[in-house]
């Protein structure tokens, strides 16, 4: 009995043995891949096979290696890499260069293939000749228009400095941007260069297209190194940091090599399309404007005087508004159009076409619908005369709708605009009144309707808006007639102007650029223009400023025509140079905030704030450094340098 009382307490005391801890899977794999041999070797010399294949401790896969990984020179013939088990093969397709250096730069694109740990950037390189070239040269690459940081965008470097160059013969080494717009030329020889960005649409690695963005300067450089210390840091887990460390390393220089990408004017002019979604509008869209409009000859109709002619500014787009209503009424227009378009050659000759405009919706069916209307119209006044209330016994054209740009809560700079539906044929700018309340006295105030350029539907109202007064807009009934015989309602609107108190000024001193020709625009938190002046003795000043916070840009308008130009390669013009305050600026109702803004004073590449940028920087990508989390939960400490784990518990 007592023997087999000390065998159950045994088994008890081995079951609760057991049950003390679950299994699990030990330390996790925080370590990324390594490289273990190189054939041919890394940095070797007097290479002559093009297939390299790169041996790792572990299993690995290559993310995204088409835009990722870079060889320079660069390969006309696209190079066939792959990543299997753990290898990566390069074979390379074209002919190597004598006296080469050819580097492979694979960025961050290595990871192992079961934890997903990155390498960190890597470089594999060698020579065809008996040397090594070691110079890097890196910078950024940015939009001219707005300093956003561009992605994705090639860089390359000529030892030949011709302007030619960048046109005729391929860049000699390479890079890409990555999220930042920064990029690295790794390789590089000693001698003097040029930097050129090229949005490479043809593989041709070299400025061939128009539609091609590009970025060059005509500063040269030399890159050259120096010995440096850098701060890294050790983190103890995903949260925390153990250490601040300095780092030996060589600096290579320069380092802020910055290039303001642009597309060119594309004056090639061709008919995109023709259409007439409104039966009342015949409509051409075309690649490129010119003043000289295209010449309509009818074929089914009797095209003199027939239009009424609306093009938008660029003259790229016109509309023909028909004038009579028979031909509204017709569903097709044959005509023969005749216009210049731009040939092979790239010379404006004249081309005829044979153009049908046919409505997309035809005169019967919009017959049918006013039939519809008038029916319900009919049935809706035999119910109202049933019960005795006012009715229409005739039928009346819907009015000239009018819009009003005219809110009844106003600031006192905004510009009221009135947009009609059709082009008139009457104008009466006499039936647009003004009435400002003066002592609860209403008096008739200073106003004028003026046509705003080149939009022949469109109308401004000039008038000296006063803080805090309140007005009352009225338009006579009649004032406007289009050419279709529409007339116009009368119209009123209440208008109180806000008072100064609920604003606030801004005041800019300008340094570091001339400013005879600076517009500098006052951005929302979107970057979106709220108001923009001209520099005037070196001050840009921003008047009824609502409270928030906003930001600045500058543009300097060379050729005066208000808005940012792009530049032009065979003209050797840059694009009108654009700059940022590089911080926010927050103004409050009754605050005069006055700055002093050296345009040039922050580098070029720093000046856009991040808040801004819509082009953000993706985080690196970084070691999980899961077993130190790991560690901390199970008590005890986990040195991985030395992979020691110590029992801390007591």
């Amino acid at each position: 009995m007592k023997k087999l009382l000390y065998i159950c307490c045994i088994a008890l005391v081995m079951i609760g043995c057991a049950r003390m801890g679950q299994p699990d899977g030990g330390w996790y794999d925080d370590d990324p891949p390594k490289v273990v041999a190189c054939i041919p070797e890394d940095q070797a010399t007097n290479i002559s096979t093009k297939k390299i294949t790169i041996l790792f401790d572990e299993y690995i896969k290559l993310t995204d290696a088409t835009n990722k990984v870079i060889v320079s020179p660069p390969q006309l013939e696209v190079p066939d890499i792959k990543a299997t088990g753990k290898k990566i093969v390069v074979e390379l397709q074209d002919s190597l260069m004598p006296n080469t250096t050819y580097t492979i730069d694979f960025s961050d694109a290595i990871s192992d293939n079961n934890e997903n740990n990155p390498m960190g950037s890597y470089t594999y390189s060698f020579s065809t000749g008996e040397r090594i070239d070691t110079f890097e040269v890196s910078g950024y690459v940015l939009d001219a228009s707005n300093l956003e940081p561009i992605k994705g965008i090639m860089v390359g470097l000529y030892n030949d400095l011709a302007d030619s160059a960048f046109q005729t013969k391929p860049m000699l080494r390479v890079s890409r941007t990555d999220s930042r717009g920064h990029f690295v030329v790794k390789g590089v020889a000693p001698g003097t260069y040029r930097a050129y960005a090229l949005q490479d649409m043809d593989g041709d690695f070299r400025f061939s297209q128009k539609s091609e963005m590009i970025g060059y300067n005509h500063l040269t450089f030399e890159p050259g190194s120096k010995p440096d210390t850098r701060t890294d840091t050790i983190w103890r887990d995903s949260l925390h940091i153990d250490a601040l460390i300095k780092v030996p390393y060589t600096h290579f220089l320069p380092d802020d090599v910055t290039l303001l990408a642009f597309t060119h004017v594309l004056t090639d002019r061709f008919l995109i399309k023709t259409e007439r979604v409104e039966a009342n509008k015949f409509s051409m869209y075309f690649s490129y404007g010119n003043p000289q409009l295209p010449i309509i000859k009818g074929l089914n109709f009797d095209s003199d005087s027939a239009f009424v002619v609306e093009t938008n500014e660029k003259q790229d787009t016109i509309h023909y508004w028909l004038r009579d209503t028979a031909l509204v009424n017709q569903d097709t227009l044959r005509m023969e159009i005749s216009y210049l378009m731009t040939d092979s050659a790239g010379v404006l000759i004249n081309q005829t076409d044979t153009i049908e405009g046919l409505a997309k919706v035809s005169f019967e069916k919009r017959q049918k619908e006013m039939n519809k209307q008038k029916d319900q119209w009919r049935k809706d006044m035999g119910k109202r005369m049933k019960r005795g209330e006012k009715a229409d016994t005739i039928w009346h054209e819907k009015p000239l709708e009018v819009k009003y740009d005219a809110p009844a809560s106003m600031d006192p700079d905004k510009i009221v605009r009135i947009e009609m539906p059709t082009p008139l044929q009457h104008c009466d700018t006499a039936g647009v009144h003004l009435y400002s309340m003066i002592d609860s006295v209403w008096y008739e105030s200073d106003c004028r309707m003026v046509p705003i350029p080149n939009q022949i539907r469109n109308y401004k109202l000039l008038a000296d808006w006063r803080p805090g007064v309140e007005y009352s807009l009225e338009v006579d009934s009649a004032a406007f007639i289009d050419i279709y015989g529409k007339v116009s309602d009368p119209f009123k609107q209440g208008i109180k102007i806000k008072t100064e108190d609920e604003y606030g000024t801004l005041k800019l001193n300008i340094t570091g650029v001339e400013d005879s020709a600076m517009i500098v625009q006052l951005l929302n938190s979107s970057g979106k223009m709220v108001k923009q002046v001209k520099v005037k003795n070196h001050v840009a000043e921003f008047k009824f400023i609502k409270p928030d916070k906003y930001y600045i840009s500058a543009l300097i308008d060379s050729n005066g025509n208000g808005v940012w130009d792009t530049g032009s390669y065979a003209e050797d013009r840059q694009a009108e140079a654009v700059y940022y305050y590089p911080r926010e600026i927050e103004c409050k109702a009754k605050w005069d905030v006055t700055q002093t803004w050296n345009v040039t004073g922050t580098p070029i590449y720093k000046q856009k704030p991040e808040k801004i940028t819509k082009q953000k920087p993706e985080a690196a990508k970084k070691l999980k450094n899961r077993n130190a989390e790991r560690a901390r939960q199970l008590g005890i400490t986990y040195l991985k340098d030395k992979g020691i784990n110590t029992n801390n518990k007591k």
